[in-house]
């Protein structure tokens, strides 16, 4: 029997500790400090209107106001006394002053006209006569309409209280009569603290990692938070720690991400994979993990920086975790894969193999780390079995170039060339003539680049040097431009450079075959600053090859790389066949329709070339 009775006497948290008074409201100051200052300087509206989600705290504060108003000892601070006849009667249910109306169950015209007419008896003790209707929103059409004129105009004792969780469907004719108060979701930090106060005062021993976990599945909502954790202490034999948490509320673990994260920073692909069929095996459906992988590249996001640390909604050791995996991460990489996930929890739904789109997302993540690494690196950075080797120097060779090249230019003297701008005779002097060295094992050869070498071109003397005729000369066998700066780019920086130049030709109308290859087949990246392009026949090849110094040119002076070097590809099988002409275009159409030609046939028409 007395088993029994404590379990008839058992009260659920959200009941037992619900607020009294507007000082222990959770998570809504904004709210109670208008309210008490309404109340202290005796500026009362006639309506409000207590609209926000589920679990704030609506129907709370509009009880704590109720009691508050009628209150006969109001404290200095705008808070009821507790004590008085007014106070304990409400406390106690029996108060004649105080109404509460559910609108889900009484939303009918008859319900609306018997409120009415109770508005009209005045109160025979206290001040006022307070009308508390909750989910407001339920009422019907005639209803509203039946309830609009008494809202406009009601007796000075008078004073409603509505509340809400879809504001949207109320008419616009109340919201102008009222007050409105918009509830805000409850912050994680201030719904774990309160629930740490309650465990507190129950003798409940508690992790505060756990009580994290409780307050950001409650999703803002406290009474939700509170059920939750009453439904823990009671799993866990009075016991709240993150690891029962985890267990009964079917939370995927912290733990898993950061090792998913790790594990595609390392590139181990196997590794990967076995982690989220482990999460498979454990009930949990891909669209959750998935989600919540994208929520903790966000939460990586966020600590790489120090302002926007605040925003991350978890306790302080899982904190220190975030910020430690966000140093070894770059942004790049956490930008990419967020698209990625983003992308894979789009069209999760849609797909009929959703474990695969899971399994590709991960296996692309778990390539990123190595393309950044690329162009991050300087070409020939890295060795081929994974070592970083330093650049060989190359100062040396270049001097002994020069003093090689200086004996075999027939322009050179030993005084320097007097520029005279008055006179200009370029057209009399001879062409530079660069002959190789005579004796090629012991001296190097210098290499002058123009538009029909793929070799790497070596620097040749410097251009001061040389007559202006000479200048013209070199500029005309050589249209690349030359430069020494070597920033590192992405291939997304590539990619727009690329579809700008593309653009470019297409304003200016000067090539449209060359536009085609544009926009037929994107580049792709064989090395660093190393790149492809598949054309479909010779005549692209050619006309790619006629514009290719141009290309280079716009795409290394707009990316800062001097390195930056393009190649095509003949593959006529893999490249679709446009029609151009009008005749081919006519034909492709035939060939896909048959009855295009018995039309064409019946009505005599004719192809316009």
């Amino acid at each position: 029997m007395a088993t029994l009775a404590g379990v008839d006497n058992f009260i659920v948290s959200a009941r037992k500790y619900r607020p009294a008074t507007f000082e222990t409201v959770v998570g809504q100051q904004h709210i109670t400090n208008t309210l008490k200052n309404a109340i202290r300087n005796n500026q009362l509206a006639q309506a409000f209107l207590f609209c926000g989600p589920r679990g704030v705290g609506k129907t709370t504060c509009a009880r704590i106001l109720a009691k508050t108003i009628n209150c006969e000892n109001l404290q200095p601070n705008g808070e009821a006394c507790g004590v008085c006849h007014s106070c304990v009667s409400f406390q106690n249910g029996s108060s004649f002053n105080i109404h509460e109306l559910d609108a889900a169950s009484n939303n009918s015209v008859d319900d609306i006209r018997s409120l009415i007419e109770q508005v009209r008896i005045p109160p025979q003790a206290g001040k006022y006569k307070i009308y508390i209707i909750d989910e407001v929103h339920m009422l019907s059409q005639a209803a509203f309409n039946a309830f609009l004129k008494t809202l406009e105009e009601p007796p000075h004792y008078a004073i409603f209280i509505l509340a809400t969780t879809e504001k949207h469907k109320i008419l616009p004719t109340i919201l102008s009569r009222c007050q409105i108060f918009d509830f805000n979701r409850i912050r994680v930090e201030d719904m774990a603290t309160h629930l740490a106060g309650i465990a507190q005062k129950e003798g409940i021993s508690f992790e505060p990692d756990a009580l994290h976990i409780i307050a950001q599945k409650a999703d803002g909502g406290l009474r939700d938070a509170l059920s939750m954790f009453d439904q823990i202490v009671s799993f866990s034999d009075s016991k709240v720690t993150y690891r029962n948490v985890i267990d009964n509320l079917n939370i995927l673990d912290y733990d898993y991400y950061f090792s998913i994260i790790d594990s595609l920073l390392k590139e181990e692909t196997a590794g990967t994979l076995l982690l989220f069929d482990e999460i498979l095996s454990k009930g949990f459906d891909g669209s959750h993990f998935i989600s919540g992988l994208s929520e903790h590249f966000r939460n990586l996001l966020v600590s790489k920086d120090v302002a926007t640390l605040k925003l991350l909604e978890v306790s302080e050791g899982i904190k220190a975790k975030y910020l430690q995996q966000s140093q070894a991460s770059s942004v790049s990489f956490l930008l990419s894969a967020l698209n990625i996930a983003n992308q894979c929890e789009l069209s999760y739904k849609l797909s009929k193999n959703q474990r695969l789109q899971v399994e590709l997302a991960l296996l692309k993540m778990c390539h990123l780390p190595a393309a950044f690494s690329s162009f991050a690196s300087p070409v020939n950075a890295a060795s081929p079995g994974g070592e970083l080797k330093k650049k060989p120097d190359t100062s040396a060779v270049k001097q002994e170039l020069e003093s090689s090249v200086k004996p075999v230019v027939p322009i050179l003297t030993e005084q320097p060339v007097q520029y005279q701008k008055a006179e200009p005779k370029p057209e009399a002097l001879p062409k530079p003539e660069i002959p190789a060295p005579a004796a090629p094992a012991e001296k190097p050869k210098v290499f002058i680049p123009n538009s029909g070498t793929s070799s790497t071109s070596i620097k040749i003397p410097s251009l001061k040097d040389l007559t202006a005729a000479a200048v013209a000369a070199v500029e005309e066998e050589d249209p690349y431009l030359k430069g020494e700066e070597k920033e590192d780019f992405t291939m997304d920086d590539f990619l727009k450079q690329w579809s700008d130049y593309a653009a470019k030709i297409k304003s200016e109308s000067k090539n449209m075959g060359l536009f085609t290859i544009f926009i037929s087949s994107a580049p792709v990246m064989l090395e660093p600053y190393r790149f492809e392009v598949v054309v479909g026949n010779k005549s692209q090849e050619t006309l790619f090859r006629d514009d290719k110094h141009h290309i280079l040119n716009f795409l290394r002076q707009n990316l800062k790389n001097y390195n930056i070097e393009v190649q095509t590809r003949v593959d006529e099988v893999k490249a679709a066949k446009r029609p151009y002409t009008t005749s081919e275009k006519y034909q492709h159409m035939a060939s896909k329709n048959p009855q295009l030609a018995e039309l064409r046939k019946r009505f005599n028409l004719d192809v316009d070339y």
